[in-house]
């Protein structure tokens, strides 16, 4: 006999038999306002530094800021989202980090923009752990690295959005204002969230064809909570967590200083440098989308998921190497943007797979925390290299060469390590 659930989901749903994509679609959204959040900050870097007196060294430290408390709350964000559920969890999340949004607002100093951002690296750690978690729960194997490649691609979007609408919105009204209109997008998004989102089993639209789908594979998955202990001892975790910690950097990199290199190589300013940002995410968006795609197609034409998802981040790696080479454009704008699209399409395309390792290879109870960890070692990578980036431009007068030499070599290096420690991957045993 059918379960109450079940009888339920034999009603007829508007959304067919797609229902989960709209569940993507939020987690879309909420990544999208998540980054035009993260990125309001750096696109007002030059204006700030004029107005309030920084220099690289002080950015870089109110960037160490936001990176050490997405570090040290990653881990527990991940957990809380096994624990109570995306749901209650993300709704939490947006709360906290849509108020240190808008807390920037009241900010005049490196110190006080340094707490705000803290507050907004504790809200913002949840969005991945609560986004990788929902699609676990959500999509069948086969389907989860073409849907985190979708979700992800919000972080592009949001990464447009904002040079579109920072230098208006801070022209007419003040740069506090940014702060103020991005974060109250999130408010937006919570109210949508709270009004549709329900478990698999508890959504009233789903039908029975697309939760047999969302379930298909998943007999022999152990329904277990694994404790961060036992984590720590499984190499396909810290195959994950390394994946982050090397290559994570290398993507804030291109999100908050990117904005100031442009400033600094072509003299653009806040009213002209939204065209080349525009380019360099909209590119990136493809790639996001792009990656997950590949693998997904290799996994159709007989490929197991774990080959599939090693060969589409070795290809995403080999493209983000030209990079290296973007002091050598001899001053072509667009050619240097036409790098840095490339190299930010296949992070993207890198992230869509890598961040399938935790669901293709552990129980989805442990999802959250794994993604967790990993996090945690990105945002720790990140925190480490921000206030290294900083004293460097100060030392150096802005010579950015060796930044780029490294992040075009960050991938390759990972695929190693990654592989060196789980050569097969595959579901982890107990």
């Amino acid at each position: 006999m059918l379960t109450d659930g079940l009888k339920t989901g034999e009603r007829t749903s508007i959304f067919g038999t797609k229902l989960r994509w709209a569940v993507c679609g939020l987690l879309f959204f909420a990544t999208t306002v998540n980054y035009v959040d993260r990125q309001v900050l750096g696109l007002l870097k030059p204006t700030l530094e004029k107005e309030l007196g920084w220099n690289d060294s002080d950015y870089g430290w109110i960037v160490f800021a936001f990176q050490l408390a997405y570090a040290l709350m990653m881990p527990f964000a991940g957990r809380a989202m096994d624990w109570l559920g995306t749901r209650l969890g993300y709704a939490l999340a947006v709360v906290v980090w849509s108020a240190a949004s808008m807390l920037h607002s009241l900010a005049s100093t490196p110190l006080q923009f340094a707490a705000a951002r803290f507050a907004l690296g504790i809200g913002e750690s949840s969005n991945f752990p609560a986004a990788i978690k929902t699609i676990a729960d959500w999509f069948p194997k086969q389907e989860r690295a073409f849907a985190t490649g979708v979700f992800n691609s919000g972080s592009n979007i949001g990464a447009v959005v904002a040079p579109l609408m920072v230098p208006v919105i801070a022209a007419h009204f003040g740069w506090r204002s940014s702060f103020l209109f991005t974060g109250g997008l999130d408010v937006v998004w919570l109210v949508l969230w709270l009004s549709f989102y329900r478990p698999p089993r508890e959504h009233k639209l789903l039908t029975v064809e697309e939760r047999n789908l969302i379930e298909s594979g998943r007999e022999n998955e152990p329904k277990v909570n694994i404790p961060w202990s036992r984590l720590l001892t499984k190499r396909a975790a810290w195959a994950f967590l390394c994946g982050k910690f090397l290559t994570d950097p290398v993507w804030w990199f291109y999100l908050f200083w990117a904005p100031g290199f442009l400033h600094d190589k072509y003299g653009l300013d806040l009213t002209h440098i939204g065209p080349p940002l525009i380019v360099i995410y909209v590119v990136a968006d493809i790639g996001s989308i792009g990656g997950g795609w590949l693998s997904k197609g290799l996994i159709a034409r007989g490929y197991e998921p774990g080959p599939a998802r090693k060969l589409a981040m070795l290809i995403c790696a080999i493209a983000v190497t030209p990079v290296s080479l973007i002091m050598f454009t001899g001053g072509n704008l667009w050619l240097t943007v036409g790098l840095i699209s490339l190299a930010a399409a296949a992070h993207q395309g890198w992230s869509a797979n890598l961040f399938t390792i935790p669901s293709d290879a552990f129980p989805r109870q442990a999802v959250g925390s794994v993604v967790g960890l990993g996090g945690m070692g990105g945002a720790v990578g990140g925190m480490l290299v921000a206030p290294a980036i900083g004293l460097w431009l100060d030392y150096s007068h802005k010579t950015y060469g060796p930044l780029f030499l490294a992040a075009g070599s960050a991938y390759l290096i990972a695929l190693l390590v990654i592989h060196l420690l789980v050569p097969t991957l595959k579901q982890v045993e107990d």
